[in-house]
């Protein structure tokens, strides 16, 4: 292995073990390497980052922005022991992407997506009550989980059995984002819907001649895991008869869209209750599972009610002062 291949394997190993999992950045770092091996060469220059980032013209200027931004990070670290490495500066590719506009679902809104869950129809493979109402129980409980936790879909699709206690009504969320694992306090209404969904979802696997070993909390007919791409298509096929988007349209609101709202509730809450957000925050970047609160500030939007409660808060603290 060359010496510049031994310096990429040593910074994935520490980028890793901060917890990323660098999926398309390893991959992409690969092809540099071998890019410049290409080029006879293991100096890094802003020429050369550039060049590899657009040799291929039919990328999209997101991918070539990310395959960039890969190389800077690792030039970034080759610089702090080697100063001839050059570290391509910022903005020398747009990237073509901006942050999605997170939809603030209202109270109403949330009981019509409930309902919508609840009132999915079930399938033919299975007539019966015990099918339809596993069925609907499954999005019914995994959608309000959503709203009343913030997690992250696939937080949620991850759960097994075992990580519900239920006398203590807190979930143990393993192997999250940054390979974290964090525990989620449930109010006991939630712990209430998670066991009406659990005895929904037993009563119908014990009808079956040879019941699966379920070893996740929400699956499918089948016993097995359920995936994200499944529940995001029931979710737009009830999304469009609640009316929260036109019956053909695909954009508008996202379940991501839910964890958006957790926080900016949260905060709300706490403006009103008299709390202080600004000391809170580490709380709920904790709860959201973030390794900085830095990550939360992303799911914070400015909303009229939210406006009012701090400036309402800092009238009285300037009242104070006087």
């Amino acid at each position: 292995m060359s010496k510049l291949g031994k310096a990429m394997a040593h910074y994935l190993t520490l980028r890793r073990s901060l917890g990323f999992k660098l999926g398309r950045t390893e991959t992409r770092l690969r092809q540099f390497l071998a890019f410049l091996e290409g080029k006879r060469t293991a100096r890094i220059t802003t020429a050369l980052a550039l060049e590899f980032a657009m040799e291929a013209s039919e990328l999209d200027p997101r991918t070539k922005a990310h395959r960039l931004s890969v190389v800077r990070g690792f030039a970034r670290h080759l610089a702090a022991t080697d100063p001839t490495m050059e570290i391509p500066p910022l903005g020398l590719l747009p990237s073509g992407s901006k942050r999605a506009h997170p939809y603030l679902y209202s109270e109403d809104e949330i009981r019509r997506l409930l309902a919508g869950a609840r009132a999915y129809p079930s399938w033919n493979r299975f007539p019966g009550k015990r099918w339809k109402h596993f069925q609907a129980q499954t999005f019914y409980c995994l959608f309000g989980l959503l709203a009343v936790t913030g997690m992250r879909v696939g937080e949620a699709l991850n759960l097994r059995p075992g990580d519900i206690d239920w006398n203590a009504g807190v979930l143990t969320i393993h192997r999250a984002k940054f390979g974290k694992s964090r525990l989620v306090p449930l109010h006991a209404t939630a712990v209430k819907a998670l066991a009406t969904f659990v005895r929904h979802r037993d009563r119908f696997f014990a009808q079956l001649p040879s019941p699966p070993e379920l070893a996740y909390l929400f699956v499918t007919s089948r016993g097995t895991p359920m995936s994200v791409t499944h529940v995001n298509r029931v979710f737009l096929t009830i999304s469009r008869q609640i009316g929260l988007r036109a019956p053909n349209a695909r954009r508008g609101p996202r379940l991501h869209d839910l964890r958006h709202r957790f926080a900016v509730e949260t905060l709300l809450r706490w403006y009103r209750q008299g709390e202080q957000p600004d000391r809170l925050l580490p709380v709920l970047a904790t709860y959201l599972g973030h390794t900085h609160v830095s990550g939360t500030y992303w799911y914070l939007s400015s909303t009229p009610e939210l406006m009012r409660a701090a400036g309402q808060r800092l009238e009285r603290r300037w009242k104070g002062i006087r």
